[in-house]
């Protein structure tokens, strides 16, 4: 049954309190996590998860700093950026007001008897810039910590309870395209992240001193390809950059679409590759002496993370076949809210990078470019 606009704007409530928790708990478990690598004397382990968390912070602020400086050209645009602002961002603290404001925001609309559509546009528009902030984090910060915590657990042959970076990755899904089809998309997505994350933490933890030329090689390429495509989802060409390069780390864990049209090519292409390099890394653990100290249980998982990548690619393919809305284009009355469209045409505050992004990742059928609706912009996973 189609949910009421009031239980539809609740639910966005609800889910953007949970984001906003899951982001809190995770910073404070790797900031705990590293102080117990301290404690017990591993400070090159506790080095790395605050580099990762350092550098995944500062890419999310100018992300949200950029986005916040191009917003003022717009006449319908939030208030321009001032110094409190500035100083929020400088002190690692941008994200988190993004996700307070969003909150205020959803609040203020859900308490409205009949919420006023500028009041819905904006909060969609702010919605849609903390779920793509949350995707970010996602892939620059939480998935290399995963496969550093299992990397380490391989290494010793040993798991700690403060080893855990589940909740974060579980926390960036967003369940707006329907049940049937979120929980498909979500499954397939993971379904297909675990073994990457498995392999490239076996390599790390045989060759530790070689995954980060691993890592800068692949990246040059991927960076490479995103740029012959000719990405433009940034306000300048000097920022435009910065998303390439996040983008390329994304499709060195999982597939990123950056470009118009149909991607059916391009998704291969970069399956086969993800694959391929990814069964020379298990070719590179097999064919050592050396056992690791988990030797037993990694016969384990291997082949579950072969199961998990068959049973991932099936879920995809289903997904793309019946579930994906490039078959079903017209504007789901579920949401309760307004498509881009439509707040086009009104003069509302729109996000207009996440309405450029989202025909990459919805393309109507015979070239015909679609709009998306509320919750489908992102291909959030």
């Amino acid at each position: 049954m189609p949910w009421s606009p009031r239980a539809v704007l609740l639910r966005d409530l609800v889910l953007g309190i949970l984001g906003t928790l899951a982001f809190l708990i995770d910073l404070g478990a790797d900031l705990w996590a590293a102080s117990q690598y301290v404690l017990s004397g591993r400070y090159l382990w506790a080095a790395l998860v605050l580099a990762l968390l350092g550098l995944a912070s500062v890419a999310l602020q100018l992300f949200s700093w950029i986005w916040l400086r191009s917003d003022v050209s717009s006449p319908l645009a939030p208030k321009p950026p001032g110094r409190h602002l500035a100083l929020l961002h400088l002190l690692q603290l941008g994200y988190l007001y993004r996700c307070v404001q969003g909150l205020q925001q959803g609040l203020l609309v859900w308490r409205q008897e009949v919420p006023s559509e500028f009041d819905v546009a904006y909060a969609d528009f702010l919605s849609l810039d903390i779920s793509m902030l949350r995707l970010f984090e996602t892939f620059l910060e939480t998935t290399p910590q995963l496969t550093l915590v299992l990397a380490i657990i391989l290494q010793s042959g040993s798991a700690e309870y403060y080893q855990c970076e589940v909740l974060s990755v579980c926390s960036s899904s967003s369940p707006l395209l329907g049940v049937g089809a979120s929980v498909i998309y979500f499954l397939w997505n993971l379904l297909l992240l675990w073994p990457r994350v498995l392999v490239v933490a076996l390599f790390s933890a045989l060759f530790p001193r070689y995954v980060a030329l691993h890592f800068l090689g692949l990246w040059l390429v991927f960076l490479f390809w995103v740029w012959l495509q000719g990405t433009d989802f940034m306000p300048g060409p000097h920022s435009e950059w910065l998303y390439r390069a996040t983008v390329a780390t994304i499709l060195y864990f999982s597939w990123f679409n950056v470009a118009e049209g149909h991607t059916r090519g391009r998704a291969t292409i970069h399956l086969v590759f993800l694959l391929n390099d990814s069964l020379l890394l298990v070719v590179a653990w097999a064919t050592q002496s050396a056992w690791l100290p988990s030797g037993r249980l990694l016969q384990s998982l291997l082949p579950a993370a072969g199961v998990c990548f068959l049973l991932g690619l099936a879920l995809r393919l289903a997904y793309y076949c019946w579930l994906h809305p490039s078959r079903r284009w017209e504007p789901d009355q579920v949401d309760g809210t307004w498509g881009l469209r439509s707040l086009e045409e009104r003069q509302l505050p729109q996000n207009r990078r996440m309405a450029h992004l989202a025909k990459n990742f919805f393309p109507k059928p015979r070239d015909e470019a679609v709009l998306p609706w509320k919750g489908e912009v992102n291909g959030v996973l």
